[in-house]
């Protein structure tokens, strides 16, 4: 009989954040983790993941955690997320931003269908294909934290274990093969461009492609007295607690069409509509959006803490073969769609194969994953603009609308 230790809501949320403070040494003194990006809650959460497994395997004692503030985490996240989609910059992408986002639909779809063929092949159940395709490829470990109680409500038990463990997975194979397939495709089709790996470690083009504090002029750009940035910071986190409200308006009306949606759906595209309407008026300047986009990233932060530390890896144990399938059959398909697809519809260039690599890491990873991968090809052969201006707003603005639009479609239909 296993004994249950039940932890309330500052508990949990404490060990979450000390989660995330381990993860943060963890990555600055192991250099694979910084190579692969993976995230600090996700290495740190990920130790006390394996804890929680050896109290209870050896000595049976089970623990669990209380989630209330890590919904409310996970809700600001992905207002966040929604305060940066501005309609005005679209324009900035051009005609291959266009075919970029044709491409995450038509990747994003293939993430789904894929792993519901092979659960039938396999005869388990489609949920567990749901948990490790879009969801938590091009998903991340957010959105996989954001449908996980949606995929528990329609049945799959353990679905957060599984949807992180297959996040994290791709996380890692995202940074793996983006590099390779970048470069077989450099070599193969772009050796009359004369393109040679330099002969000095960074470009210098790069140096300050995202941020300039590393110079005196740059931070000094950014000093502002303490008072001015408390605040930018206390208008950012007002706007999103205001807008979050709002949200579960929207969410809740949502719900009454009967039509399966993540909770924070609501809050996500609320924000987005209050960012284009304030857009077209003179308060545009007043939203602090890259405050709101740091309160953002610290609620993503702590989420991801306290669902690492939640995960009941034990969950995983008859999953392992059918998992594994799904989750190599992912890898291979993106890179067969960069190679064969992707590198010939963006242009069969020097940009679309550095656009393959970002493609390569955002598709089974997240944006940092697609920017180290891009940046490592750039920094072997020369700087490219054109990937590094699309991959951002790619990334900030349209795949979390999309992939929760996609994935909502295919949850309502198995269900």
């Amino acid at each position: 009989m296993n004994q249950v230790i039940a932890l309330d809501m500052l508990q949990s949320t404490g060990i979450g954040a000390l989660a995330l403070l381990l993860g943060m040494f963890l990555t600055r003194k192991i250099a694979w983790l910084q190579k692969f990006c993976i995230p600090s809650p996700v290495s740190g959460g990920m130790l006390f993941s394996l804890a929680t497994l050896a109290l209870y395997k050896i000595w049976h004692i089970e623990i669990t955690f209380d989630g209330t503030l890590k919904d409310v985490f996970m809700l600001a996240f992905f207002t966040s997320v929604g305060f940066q989609s501005n309609l005005k910059v679209l324009r900035q992408g051009g005609k291959t931003l266009v075919m970029m986002l044709l491409l995450l639909v038509f990747i994003i779809v293939l993430q789904n269908a894929v792993p519901l063929l092979i659960t039938r092949l396999l005869d388990v159940n489609p949920l567990i294909g749901m948990a490790a395709g879009s969801i938590s490829m091009a998903g991340g470990h957010g959105t996989a934290g954001g449908f996980s109680s949606v995929l528990e409500g329609m049945g799959l038990h353990g679905a957060g274990t599984i949807a992180m463990a297959a996040a994290t997975f791709g996380l890692i194979a995202g940074s793996v093969i983006g590099g390779p397939v970048a470069e077989r495709l450099i070599r193969k089709y772009l050796s009359s461009e004369h393109l040679e790996p330099k002969d000095y470690e960074i470009d210098p083009a790069m140096a300050g492609i995202e941020t300039d504090e590393a110079s005196p002029a740059g931070r000094a750009k950014r000093i502002s007295s303490h008072e001015l940035e408390f605040q930018r910071y206390a208008s950012a986190t007002y706007s999103l607690l205001i807008v979050m409200a709002l949200g579960t308006i929207a969410s809740q009306l949502l719900q009454d069409t009967g039509i399966t949606f993540p909770t924070y759906f609501g809050a996500l595209t609320m924000a987005a509509i209050v960012r284009n309407v304030l857009e077209q008026t003179s308060y545009a300047k007043k939203l602090e959006i890259e405050k709101i986009v740091s309160v953002g990233n610290i609620s993503l932060s702590l989420f991801l803490g306290m669902a690492m530390i939640s995960l009941k890896l034990w969950q995983l144990q008859s999953l392992a073969l059918p998992l594994l399938v799904i989750l190599l059959s992912q890898v291979i398909l993106i890179a067969l769609l960069t190679y064969f697809v992707a590198f010939r519809i963006l242009g069969r260039n020097y940009d679309a194969a550095v656009l393959v690599a970002g493609i390569c890491g955002f598709g089974l990873g997240a944006t940092p994953n697609a920017m180290a991968n891009m940046s490592a090809v750039c920094y072997k052969y020369h700087y490219s603009i054109k990937p590094f201006l699309i991959v951002p707003i790619i990334g900030a603005m349209f795949v979390d609308l999309l992939n929760t639009g996609i994935i909502t479609m295919f949850l309502n239909w198995i269900g």
